[in-house]
């Protein structure tokens, strides 16, 4: 198996399932990896990234947001029209759940020091977790992600550059590897997700609002690609200088040109591996 899968339940007796991918070598762990995924895909989707962590000595988890994957599934007794519905306590309770994994990731292994990765949706949320309490993490990464105002984060259609090329099929902005956009179409716990018809006005504007300060002076990488059209060049240099005037002594930005949304699924997604992996080794040297 290449990772374990377990689950509990959230304070709404929602069952959050979750994976756990453990190094097979034999050399004591370098330390932990918690990936928070995006809107409209799983977990499971992050494999790759998770066994090139392991081949570096991470034991790597994720789990499955509400409304998203084998979480999702639960919720909806497997009407996948229904999934990316958060269910009660919406956006709050979602953050809640990727904190309770924290909070099981810690007790479990207390003395390796614990970085936490964001993906587009998910680097929003980790936004906002380090807002409410950054203290559990010792590196953060935001991948995707964007400055969260009106001008900064795209709500408009994601692939209007790509719809008119033939056989579009509507993901071409996830990534140049026409591959990626192909998978995503297959799988069926993926999605088209209108955020508005998924998660309704209040949630829905949670998309948008200016990080808040953490409580310690974590480092963080900011990675994405240029051509990205959730934010982009632009909007996460604004991320990475807001975080850098206001809160955080040791941000780094990462541009990739002309790579998409998904740096992990990218075709230089080796690079974006081993940048990540190496940025990881420095940023928790000496942590705990």
């Amino acid at each position: 198996m290449p990772f374990s899968e377990n689950s509990f339940k959230d304070e709404h007796g929602i069952d959050i399932f979750y994976y756990e991918w453990t190094p097979t070598n034999r050399r004591v762990p370098r330390g932990v990896v918690q990936i928070v995924h995006g809107i409209g895909e799983h977990a499971k989707r992050y494999d790759d990234f998770a066994k090139a962590l392991n081949a570096a000595s991470y034991i790597v988890y994720a789990d499955d947001h509400r409304g998203h994957g084998q979480t999702g599934l639960g919720q909806t007794q497997g009407d996948l029209s229904k999934m990316g519905k958060l269910g009660p306590g919406g956006w709050d309770a979602t953050l809640a759940e990727i904190r309770a994994l924290t909070k099981i990731i810690k007790e479990k292994h207390p003395d390796l020091p614990l970085t936490l990765i964001g993906h587009s949706w998910g680097s929003f949320m980790t936004q906002d977790i380090l807002g409410i309490d950054s203290t559990p993490y010792d590196a953060v990464m935001l991948s995707g992600s964007a400055f969260r105002t009106l001008t900064g984060l795209n709500s408009g259609p994601l692939n209007k550059k790509y719809d008119k090329h033939p056989n579009a099929t509507g993901f071409e902005w996830l990534s140049r590897d026409v591959e990626v956009a192909k998978a995503f179409v297959e799988d069926e716990l993926t999605f088209y997700a209108d955020v508005m018809k998924k998660f309704g006005l209040k949630d829905g504007l949670r998309f948008f609002g200016k990080p808040k300060k953490p409580a310690t002076d974590i480092p963080m990488l900011i990675a994405a690609g240029t051509e990205d059209p959730v934010g982009g060049e632009k909007s996460v240099t604004k991320l990475a200088d807001y975080y850098r005037s206001k809160y955080l002594s040791n941000v780094t930005l990462k541009l990739y040109p002309d790579a998409r949304h998904e740096i992990f699924n990218e075709t230089n997604k080796e690079e974006v591996y081993k940048d990540t992996i190496e940025w990881i080794n420095q940023a928790v040297s000496g942590a705990r």
